[in-house]
């Protein structure tokens, strides 16, 4: 074989495995060879077959007392232990290398604008549960990325910080969805990396006060700046939030809807929505040097009037350099649930909860829609082989998969009316969250789905 094909051995050492299935029972277990390449990793037992897989067949990382336990694409467990004092190494260029073959699946086209400086972390979740240790972070155009030594990065979007406090050599930002980050022991290089933080998040402010003020001429810097905290980086704020700064300013976005080209698709889905829940967002050069607005919007569509089309938000988008091309519609709550509440507020919550996700799976995908709607069959197909590793590693593109119920592609108005009414239609009549809207389908197809279903 010729050296050059060979794979290169970055970490060896000796340990013992135990393979289980996803139901924890056992598969195999026997002390073998560990090593660590820089796309696989391999177990070479003494007797046996060798065990092989590629690092991004790796879905999670985790170490407790001592045992690596790696959970696989294949929804098998493979723990290992015995490592010795290779143990913390081990652990270690794993997560190194897997987080480096992570970072380039994220669909993220990002500029760098400050390299990882050694430091340390500590991460609170929503629930309060930690995770802390050595890390890289890096600052980005969009966001913080944090490279833990061990175990997978974390990358938080400037746009879901809700404080900055920088005191005692220590930095400390929280989310809104509850999260907490701790940075600290950057030594020399802190203050560098304090000042690069300051310069991109103000940068951002300025460009959304830029573009809302484009938009908005006649508005005063107070009100821009206000609006501005509702609509970083790109979110869809929602009206009842933009109406209590100032009702002309929701006009004026309404108006650039109408001028982007999406203003029948807007007026109609309004007439079937919860108006107050409405959001509209705005970007500027989205996916990469487009020089026009890029707007979007949410539509919520509910009611306790089970027949009447709902349990959806509708989502449509499109720029000043040409209209959008299709609407994509997500459900709002499960089907069975929805066919028989009555309880208005707590449709009310999950709008508001579900927006709010929308507007961070968005972010987070960098408003990319071909992964979302893809089928799994054509996921499968090689030529979308990076979108198969985005969905495992990206928790939003599972959600925001999880939840499509279609997509209306634009032909003529009236043809793109009558389809989303059918797609609603049949989103209240059928009892499988999994079964998508199709447009081949007829309306008695739909009905005969959604029979055979209740007969199921």
């Amino acid at each position: 074989m010729n050296d050059d094909n060979r794979r290169r051995i970055v970490f060896e050492c000796s340990a013992y495995y135990n393979l289980c299935d996803e139901y924890g029972e056992m598969i195999e277990g026997a002390e073998a060879e560990a090593q660590i390449s820089e796309n696989d990793f391999s177990l070479l037992p003494k007797f046996g077959e060798a065990f092989f897989c590629p690092l991004r067949d790796i879905v999670s990382i985790s170490d407790n007392d001592y045992k690596i336990s790696l959970v696989l694409s294949s929804k098998e467990i493979l723990t290992l232990s015995s490592l010795g004092y290779k143990h913390e190494d081990f652990l270690r260029i794993l997560s190194k290398l897997y987080n480096k073959l992570i970072l380039d699946d994220m669909l993220i086209t990002d500029t760098l604008r400050k390299s990882g400086i050694k430091g340390e972390f500590r991460y609170f979740d929503g629930d309060g549960n930690e995770r802390h240790g050595k890390c890289l972070p890096y600052l980005y155009e969009t966001a913080i990325l944090i490279i833990p030594e061990k175990g997978e990065l974390m990358r938080v979007p400037y746009c879901d910080i809700s404080t900055i406090i920088e005191e005692n050599y220590q930095l400390t930002f929280k989310t809104g969805y509850g999260e907490k980050f701790i940075i600290s022991q950057m030594g020399k290089k802190h203050d560098s990396f304090i000042r690069t933080l300051s310069e991109v998040v103000n940068e951002l402010s300025i460009k959304v006060q830029t573009s809302l003020k484009e938009l908005l001429p006649q508005a005063n810097p107070s009100i821009i700046r206000r609006i501005s905290r509702f609509m970083k980086e790109g979110k869809a704020a929602k009206r009842s939030d933009i109406e209590t700064i100032s009702p002309e300013i929701w006009n004026a976005l309404e108006k650039g809807i109408e001028v982007i080209g999406i203003k029948e698709e807007y007026k109609f889905l309004e007439t079937l929505s919860q108006k107050d829940k409405i959001c509209i967002g705005l970007k500027k050069d989205l996916m990469g040097g487009m020089t026009g607005e890029y707007m979007w919007f949410l539509i919520p569509v509910y009611s306790t009037n089970h027949t009447a089309p709902g349990n959806a938000i509708a989502m449509e988008a499109g720029s000043t350099e040409g209209a959008g091309k299709a609407t994509y519609f997500f459900r709002l709550i499960s089907r069975k649930d929805y066919s028989g509440l009555n309880d208005m507020e707590y449709l009310h919550t999950a709008c508001n909860r579900l927006l709010k996700n929308i507007n961070r799976c968005m972010l987070a995908i960098n408003f990319r829609r071909e992964p979302i709607y893809l089928s799994d069959e054509k996921i499968s197909e090689p030529r979308y082989k990076k979108y198969q590793y985005a969905i495992r590693v990206i928790p939003e593109l599972r959600e925001l998969r999880s939840l499509f119920i279609g997509r209306v592609i634009h032909s003529s108005v009236e043809q793109w009316k009558e389809d989303s009414m059918d797609l609603l239609k049949f989103n209240v009549n059928a009892k499988d969250d999994k079964v998508k809207w199709k447009k081949d389908r007829k309306r008695k197809q739909n009905t005969d789905i959604v029979e055979q279903q209740e007969q199921a």
